[in-house]
Order: C-alpha cells, then sequence, then structure tokens
C-alpha cells in the first residue's frame, strides 16, 4: 500500500513538470516506476500513457479558457500525431529500442541546441486560435509530418510527444514558446489515448500502478497549469533546455544498456 502513495506523490511532481513544460510527465515517471518500484518496462509505459492523459486533461482545459492554447492548430496537427501513437503502440515488440534511443538522443541534443540559439520574438498574450493572434504559423507540412514522428515516440516510449512538438512548432513553425507549450499539452491527452489502448489490449496497463500515478498526476498538471501564466517566457526556454538535455542522456544512457548515476 506504501509503494501507491509514493506512486501517487512521484506522479503529482511528474504531472506538475509535465504541464508546466508541455511535455506529459512520462519522462520522470517511466524512470520512477521502474527504477524505484520494479514495475516491468511495458507496464511502465502503459501506465505512463494513463498519465499523460490525466495530465493533459488537467492542464489543457484552462489553458483553453485563457486562451493560451491554439486549438485550429492542435486539432489539425493531432491527425497526424494519433496515428503516429497507434502505429508505434503497434510496433513497440518489435522494434530494436536501443538504436532508437541513441538516435533519439542525437535529435533532443540537437534540438536543445537550437532552442538555445533561437531568442523569443513574440510573446503569446491572449493568443488563440478564435481571433487576435499575433503570429503566422508556418512549414505547416513539416509540422505534420513531426508530429507524426511525435506520435511514434509517445507509442513506443510511453511519453507524450511534446518533446518534438513543442520544439517544432517553436524553432520552425513560429508558434511563441508559451502557445507551443499550451498547445502540446492540449493535443497529448489524444495522442497518449491511442498510445494507451494498443497497450491495454495486450494487457500491459496496471490497474493500481496506473491509477495511483495517474491520480497524482492530474493533481500535479491542475497546479502547474495555473502556474504557467505566472512564469516568464525565458525561464521556461531554459527549464526546457535542461530536460532534454537531461533526456538525451538518459535515452544515450538506456541504448548503451548503461545506467544514469544521477
Amino acid at each position: 500500500m506504501s509503494d501507491y502513495l509514493f506512486m501517487l506523490a512521484g506522479g503529482t511532481l511528474a504531472g506538475l513538470l509535465g504541464s508546466i513544460l508541455g511535455l506529459g510527465g512520462g519522462i520522470l515517471i517511466i524512470p520512477m516506476l521502474t527504477l524505484v518500484f520494479g514495475v516491468p518496462m511495458r507496464e511502465a509505459i502503459g501506465a505512463s500513457l494513463v498519465c499523460v492523459i490525466a495530465t493533459s486533461s488537467g492542464a489543457a482545459s484552462l489553458y483553453v479558457r485563457r486562451r493560451l492554447c491554439d486549438v485550429r492548430l492542435g486539432m489539425t496537427l493531432e491527425l497526424a500525431t494519433t496515428l503516429g501513437a497507434v502505429v508505434g503502440g503497434v510496433i513497440a515488440g518489435l522494434l530494436n529500442a536501443q538504436t532508437l534511443s541513441i538516435l533519439f538522443s542525437v535529435l533532443l541534443i540537437y534540438t536543445a541546441w537550437t532552442m538555445l540559439r533561437k531568442r523569443e520574438v513574440v510573446e503569446s498574450r491572449g493568443a488563440s486560435s478564435s481571433g487576435g493572434t499575433s503570429y503566422k504559423v508556418a512549414h505547416l507540412p513539416l509540422g505534420m509530418g513531426a508530429s507524426f514522428f511525435a506520435g511514434n515516440v509517445s507509442g513506443l516510449l510511453g511519453v507524450g510527444g511534446g518533446i518534438v512538438k513543442v520544439p517544432v512548432m517553436y524553432t520552425m513553425m513560429g508558434v511563441p514558446l508559451k502557445t507551443a507549450l499550451a498547445t502540446s499539452n492540449f493535443m497529448i491527452g489524444v495522442t497518449a489515448s491511442a498510445g494507451a489502448f494498443v497497450y491495454f489490449s495486450r494487457g500491459e496497463v496496471h490497474p493500481l500502478v496506473a491509477g495511483s500515478t495517474m491520480l497524482g498526476a492530474f493533481l500535479g498538471a491542475t497546479l502547474g497549469s495555473r502556474l504557467l501564466p505566472k512564469i516568464r517566457a525565458e525561464y521556461l526556454k531554459k527549464a526546457f533546455v535542461l530536460v532534454l538535455i537531461y533526456l538525451s542522456l538518459e535515452m544515450l544512457f538506456k541504448g548503451l544498456g548503461l545506467r544514469l548515476a544521477f
């Protein structure tokens, strides 16, 4: 019973971080479940996807009400992301995860470097898809392709896909950072639902593990969504880059069969 309470606490922390950074919290949930509680990897991925749904639900509704989220862009990109999530979930047991982890690590390092170089030109203040926007979305086909890849990553690795979608929207599509973060949170719940269904159909979602962690993730996401408008975009970018660097190291060590010491 105590393990499930600790999972609840860990899920709260993951949900808080996930809602602020647009990541879904999976980058913390999977290491926590596998390394601390000894949950099998596929069950940890299934639980993480369920938690991503809760994180998105807790944050997205508030972002939409505050007009931080570009709903039209999110719905468009989600078409490709959902398809990618289903494909990723189906082939999760067949793909060489070590090779994917190493390649993904390289991608994350490059993304972090790109975000550090790019300056925030337009702040998202009251921007929405219903009018009054102060930016124009660019390179939509590129965004669709990246969203399909993000869905693959979500289905394969149990993360929300925001780790790919946020940098693409911000650095390539001209979307302000706060809007990209809020739109990512709006999208990742649908993405994770598609992937979670595949894992659930294979019996790889443990109800108590997923339920305890999901409740914490929902509470953390609700708190994080209230803090986001009060945080400067420059601080968000620095925090996001740090998360990217840590995740890249984690994925690299996983691909090499090693384990991070921190």
